[in-house]
């Protein structure tokens, strides 16, 4: 589909690609993975024709459709959400007002018999068949059904884009390539403005009705749930791999030990005839072998090694000074813009010494709730923080308020005070920015490099609380991992604002949840959380649904039918007898249905692609019945995959219920 040949991008004199080639297949999901600065944005950029490289092409053909979400772009608002999500289908309306237009010749035209009038006919009968080939009838539910999945609500269709942050306007700009439908979708840090519900949404969408995807993310959960393939960028090359992240890390781990010892056995080579060189090199009766292992040498491929950041990114928070026993002890606590209510009645408690996250969609409170605990604004209730404590506060934003005039170590220079100040050089070099780093301004740092150069402004003095909100927005992974282990071994209290499933995983023993005006509390880790969360919504699917809770083929009363068949178990108890056949039965249907649709989804692929053959040659182009039988068979398609994720995931809570 897209065919990258021999591209080359060279900047000042250095190199970032050289001489890669590779192919984009219909329906591949791409992972682009590499350390900072290895050029996976520049990548995305020169496949969307938005940069063009040194040397080489990208082929594509010339009907093929791209979509591409940088990390950063520029907006307008101008319009609501619902007006701007519909710039999607902007063709469609263009094709409607043709259609209006053809219309009103027929109307005002009286030469019913002339070859002018029978070919506009012909043209309106034409463009009414393509209408009905791309669903111009079911536009509006996509629209409302995307936008809710990415977090949106309904009374938010008709509020204007200039009332919600970039994060908010990021995701209107995401949905509205989502509704597009490009052949492929180029998706730079798509989760950096998502919530763990959108997330999770926007996974099922490019697992299931995407066309293919290549995809920029340092969320490690993401990319293993999207992707099928990985292409590694480094030094300049690529690395191809047809599995995942998780399988791409231990086979990259295997060809950089195969390297290693393919270059230490080539250095042994070399020096054992260098050495044979040497030694008889001034004796005629060797001069022809000596000449011969010359020759050798000169004509041989050295091995390299792909490079490994071997700088050591040491981080470590100073160790906290003792506080109360409870840091934080919230009472009843709300909070309202207007009529808006964010929260109304949390209550809380966390104690010293306990790591805990906020999650919840974007909008629900979370980062109201720091600036409440941080004092910066006004609440209802009480909020009560404890005996000696000092926080440490790391904004969402906190990388984007610096100030680019000033230099790395300017920066730090500026806020360090005491002793500590001896210790910069060393303190840069800790966070990678050692030696001419630590002199680069502020303007031309990465992402990444921004975020660590103000986590190193949290390090300048010692607290006992610390509050992270979306510290991991623009890490690497290793440097995620790196923040990770030091929030681990930290002896404080510790709140995470965070969406990043894998940086949460094993560092949180207790979640909050935002939502809906409340503040809920779960005991556990963050898959303990989204697990329980899986569950609760079936119940209440159930609950809504009596007639599928019915267990015995009596009719059951109308009060028996308002609760589920299967209450949830105490957690360590096991199911009853009675309860154990039943959920047998609940599985063999499940797995029936899974199997069902997905033999459904094969027919259908199946008939559309013997469709598009007779309509790729000129008697099926000619008949204008084929597009109509075409967009029938992709409607249907796209309910059966529907229909197929819904019973998947019913399926997959089935088969842990009875584990």
């Amino acid at each position: 589909m897209i065919s990258i040949e021999g591209l080359s991008v060279a900047f000042g004199g250095n190199t970032l690609f050289d001489n890669i080639t590779y192919v984009i297949n219909k329906r591949d999901r791409i992972a682009l993975v590499g350390k900072n600065g290895a050029g996976k944005s520049t990548m995305l950029k020169i496949i969307a024709g938005l940069q063009a490289p040194t040397s080489g092409c990208v082929n594509m053909p010339k009907d093929l459709t791209i979509g591409y979400l940088p990390q950063q772009m520029n907006l307008t608002d101008t319009r609501t959400v619902m007006q701007e999500a519909e710039q999607a289908f902007s063709h469609i309306f263009e094709l409607q007002a043709r259609i209006e237009r053809m219309n009103n010749e027929l109307a005002e035209r009286t030469d019913y018999e002339s070859a002018d009038y029978q070919e506009l006919i012909e043209r309106v009968s034409n463009a009414n068949e393509q209408l009905s080939l791309i669903g111009a009838s079911n536009y509006q539910a996509e629209i409302e059904k995307t936008l809710i999945g990415l977090g949106f609500t309904r009374d938010d269709f008709n509020r204007d884009t200039s009332e919600f942050s970039g994060g908010w306007r990021m995701r209107i700009e995401l949905a509205k390539l989502l509704l597009q439908r490009p052949d492929v979708l180029l998706l730079d840090e798509p989760t950096n403005h998502l919530d763990i519900e959108s997330i999770q949404w926007l996974e099922n969408f490019l697992a299931t009705r995407a066309n293919a995807v290549v995809l920029v993310s340092h969320d490690r959960a993401f990319i293993d749930n999207v992707t099928t393939r990985t292409i590694e960028i480094s030094m300049g090359r690529i690395y191809d791999y047809q599995v995942n992240y998780s399988h791409y890390v231990v086979l990259r781990q295997e060809r950089l030990e195969q390297q290693r010892r393919a270059y230490e056995n080539q250095q042994k080579q070399i020096q054992d005839t260098e050495a044979f060189i040497e030694r008889f090199r001034y004796k005629a009766t060797k001069s022809v072998q000596v000449q011969s292992r010359i020759k050798q040498l000169a004509k041989l491929e050295r091995v390299e090694v792909d490079e490994v950041d071997t700088s050591h990114l040491n981080l470590k928070f100073p160790p906290a000074p003792r506080s109360g026993d409870y840091p934080v002890i919230a009472e009843g606590v709300g909070k309202s813009y207007g009529d808006h209510l964010v929260f109304a009645d949390a209550t809380f408690t966390i104690k010293r010494g306990e790591k805990v996250a906020f999650v919840g969609k974007n909008g629900e409170g979370k980062s109201t709730m720091v600036k409440c605990i941080m004092g910066e604004i006004s609440h209802t209730g009480t909020l009560k923080i404890g005996h000696n404590v000092k926080i440490g506060y790391f904004a969402q934003n906190q990388a984007s308020l610096l100030d680019e005039s000033l230099t790395v170590f300017e920066t730090i220079d500026r806020v360090a005070v005491g002793d500590i100040r001896t210790k910069i050089r060393d303190i840069l070099g800790a966070f990678m920015f050692g030696g001419e780093a630590s002199d680069k301004k502020v303007k031309v740092l990465s992402g990444g490099e921004r975020t660590r150069l103000a986590m190193i402004q949290l390090l300048l003095e010692p607290v006992n609380l610390l509050i992270l909100d979306e510290p991991t927005n623009h890490l690497d992974m290793r440097t995620k991992d790196v923040l990770k282990q030091a929030i681990r071994d930290f002896n404080g209290t510790v709140i995470v604002v965070s969406h990043d499933r894998e940086f949460l995983d094993g560092l949180v023993s207790k979640v909050y949840e935002f939502g809906g005006g409340r503040v809920r509390e779960h005991l556990g880790g963050i898959y303990d959380f989204l697990e329980s969360r899986k569950l609760e919504s079936l119940r209440e699917l159930e609950q809504r649904n009596p007639a599928t809770a019915v267990t015995d083929k009596k009719v059951a009363s109308p009060k028996a039918e308002s609760a589920p068949a299967i209450s949830a178990a105490p957690e360590g108890s096991k199911l009853s007898y009675e309860e154990q056949k039943e959920l047998a039965r609940r599985l063999r249907k499940a797995e029936k249905e899974v199997a069902d649709t997905e033999k459904r989804v094969a027919d259908l692929e199946a008939q559309i692609a013997s469709l598009e053959e007779k309509l790729s040659t000129p008697e099926g182009a000619a008949d204008t019945s084929l597009y109509e039988q075409h967009g029938q068979l992709k409607k249907q398609l796209d309910d059966a995959m529907w229909q197929w994720s819904e019973a998947s995931e019913t399926l997959e809570h089935l088969q842990k219920q009875g584990k």
